[in-house]
């Protein structure tokens, strides 16, 4: 599949056979290419918890208004990053660079993040925002149909996960196979209204 296809064809997904299960080689592969997402100074921050406890993913649900998708879907992400990734032996987000790269780069992410407690937390969205459309461009390519999802507790969720202190939940990302298709899109705004030449 093309990427502009996977694009076009991607949709947010509400209803999902419960029985069905993915595959073990498509969830490798699901989660390999997921992984080549993108981070500011390749620190990798995000840390994905993959719930596949039918208890667990029900306790969630109770907290996530009740949201089928969160039991249904073959696959339940709970999107986090750890905020203190910059710090954590930066060295290893450089080991098979170039020395010259590598001395230039490990000392700026420290540069960058030291200090800057917002700057953290959103490095820490954007990686999770780039992570979870790849995850689900990555779906949409294997056949499955995704879900990005934010109508949760998240400091609940963070509790049954057993969130680290210096991580932050994004966002939910369900993969599975959809019972019926999603609703026609809403309406996309022109392109002439969200992009800008140059200046507001």
């Amino acid at each position: 599949m093309k990427v502009s296809d996977a694009i076009l064809k991607r949709r947010s997904v509400k209803w999902y056979d419960p029985e069905f299960k993915l595959p073990a080689e498509d969830k490798k592969k699901l989660l390999d290419l997921a992984v080549q997402a993108p981070t500011a100074f390749n620190i990798q921050n995000w840390r994905i918890v993959n719930v596949e406890d039918s208890a667990l993913r029900a306790e969630i649900r109770k907290v996530a208004w009740d949201q089928a998708q969160v039991t249904d879907a073959s696959m339940l992400f709970v999107l986090c990053a750890d905020l203190k990734a910059w710090e954590k032996n930066p060295e290893r987000y450089w080991a098979n660079a170039p020395a010259p790269v590598r001395e230039m780069m490990v000392p700026a992410i420290d540069n960058y993040y030291r200090d800057k407690e917002v700057v953290q937390r959103d490095e820490a969205m954007r990686s999770c925002g780039l992570i979870a459309q790849t995850l689900m461009l990555a779906a949409t390519e294997l056949g499955y149909e995704s879900c990005p999802m934010d109508g949760f507790d998240f400091d609940a969720v963070g509790k049954l996960i057993n969130l680290p202190a210096d991580h932050v939940i994004a966002m939910f990302v369900v993969v599975g196979k959809g019972t019926k298709e999603s609703w026609p899109k809403p309406g996309q705004l022109s392109v002439e209204e969200v992009f800008i030449s140059n200046k507001f």
